[in-house]
């Protein structure tokens, strides 16, 4: 617990000083030291022993981290590491990201908080250091005759002064003063928690937004095979009816198909140049300055390995919004402190000292005058609103401590429900990609059971249909594993130092 000390200005030397004077500070620091016992009103701050982060299942392994048993693991327990983004192994992926940490107008909001915040710590701290004014005022002139008690006489103008020097320091007896810097210093780490919680958020949004450039890509390019596929067909289909093997109608209906298949290519384009201007904005940068090299991308990045996951302790430590909600508990706690000295008595020790007279007289030990003493306030028996604000801050309180609990429940919940949802979007990828691969081959008989006589034209237009489903599906699934991957990162809380 920290006393109240007192510290002597250095303003005016002891030598120049009246004798008087001199045992000022002295009584000063002899009235402090009999308020050395001074401890701080309120609670300390202790992370609650309930509290939802220290129950052991939320310390543990997640539940999703191995696969059923003989199938290959998605994760590996390993520690995420900082730059996940790394783990991709793409240069232009780097740059974004580096790029958008360094550009992004919500980081730049976020840092001037925290800046925001920084200058209220330093403001509080101010409180707990002495308050010294010096004033002097130089005059000329006279007084009136009525006031120099010659009402008959005209006064002599002359020239005269007042200065003085008053040193106050409020001693914090009961660590009002101490509580409220303890709030504003929790304030300062919850704002540095929020700028890394954006960072977070930037750095999984910028690799979203690549992923979502590249996927769409990606669908683009196989939609536009189809198309070609199918084009071609229709370019055999007309053959055949030239030759009087086919009819109009298998034609029309290859024709149907084809414009069919051109329908999915616009969604495609426009879902590209969307995630191309997020990347612009999130970097910083107005949407026409969207980056033009990726125009043509359509591979995403994807992942080599099993993605480092850590267990619930790593995840609860590394989450920002945790840090950041359990500050805010301790913020709230320091205020019962606050509010609880306003039952209690305020001192403010007070030393002036002052010089004032005709000018000619300056320097003369009659016109110095000095005084030293306490100023006590204390608002008793009314004590009514005083309690108030300690039950608004008790309360505040109980209400910052069910939102720490809440904001580690839903960490884990995000994280637990992101690694589910990746690890049964492998097996449905799977599923997508064997069905798919059957639907090749059922789509290549049927062609060349057609082109020798042998089926109708309506068997193989079903065969084409079906397989360019799912060619949409599995390449739609791709896309999914992708940004479910980035979920699991932004779930993880990865992406600041």
């Amino acid at each position: 617990m920290r006393c109240a000390q007192i510290k002597t200005s250095k303003t005016t030397s002891h030598a120049t000083m009246p004798s008087r004077w001199r045992a000022a500070p002295r009584i000063g620091v002899l009235s402090l030291a009999l308020l050395s016992g001074c401890a701080a009103v309120g609670p300390d701050y202790e992370r609650p022993a309930q509290a939802s982060i220290n129950e052991n299942s939320a310390q543990a392994d997640f539940t999703s981290v191995t696969r059923d048993p003989g199938e290959a693991t998605a994760f590996n327990p390993q520690p995420l590491p900082d730059h996940w983004w790394r783990l991709y192994r793409s240069p232009a992926l780097d740059h974004l990201i580096e790029d958008a940490l360094e550009h992004n107008t919500d980081l730049r909001v976020a840092e001037a908080n925290l800046k925001r915040v920084q200058a209220q710590r330093n403001e509080s701290r101010a409180l707990a250091q002495p308050t010294v004014g010096v004033n002097a005022q130089p005059t000329y002139g006279h007084a009136s005759g009525v006031q120099t008690l010659q009402p008959d006489a005209t006064p002599r103008n002359r020239f005269s002064y007042t200065t003085g020097v008053a040193v106050s320091y409020t001693v914090d007896l009961f660590g009002q003063i101490q509580r409220a810097e303890e709030a504003a210093q929790r304030d300062v780490q919850a704002a540095q928690a929020a700028l890394e919680s954006t960072r977070v958020a930037v750095a999984a949004e910028t690799a979203r937004a690549f992923a979502d450039a590249c996927t769409a890509g990606m669908q683009l390019a196989q939609a536009q095979r189809s198309v070609d596929i199918q084009a071609e067909s229709v370019s055999v289909t007309q053959r055949l009816f030239d030759a009087g093997r086919g009819t109009r109608l298998d034609v029309t209906r290859a024709q149907a198909q084809v414009n069919s298949l051109k329908a999915a290519l616009p969604p495609y384009q426009a879902q590209r140049k969307i995630a191309l201007i997020r990347l612009a904005t999130l970097t910083g940068r107005a949407p026409a300055q969207w980056p033009a090299a990726l125009a043509q991308c359509n591979t995403p990045p994807l992942l080599t390995q099993p993605i480092p996951v850590g267990d619930g302790a790593a995840l609860l430590a590394r989450r920002p919004d945790v840090r950041q909600a359990e500050h805010q508990l301790a913020a709230s706690t320091a205020r019962i402190g606050v509010a609880t000295a306003d039952l209690y008595p305020k001192i403010s020790l007070g030393l002036s000292a002052a010089s004032g007279g005709p000018a000619a007289l300056l320097g003369d030990r009659g016109t110095y005058s000095w005084s030293l003493g306490p100023l006590i306030s204390w608002t008793i028996p009314n004590t009514g609103a005083a309690q108030s604000r300690i039950a608004q801050a008790e309360a505040s309180t109980q209400a910052a401590a069910a939102h720490f609990d809440g904001v580690v429940l839903n960490a884990l919940k995000e994280t637990e429900s992101a690694l589910t949802q990746y690890a049964r979007q492998l097996d449905r990828d799977d599923a997508l990609k064997a069905a798919r691969d059957d639907s090749a081959q059922a789509a290549n008989q049927a062609e060349r059971l057609y082109k020798n006589g042998k089926t109708d034209y309506l068997t193989v237009l079903d065969a084409q249909r079906t397989l360019a489903q799912l060619d949409a599906q599995w390449a739609a699934s791709r896309a999914a594993l992708v940004d479910q991957q980035i979920a699991i990162f932004l779930a993880l809380g990865g992406g600041w130092e």
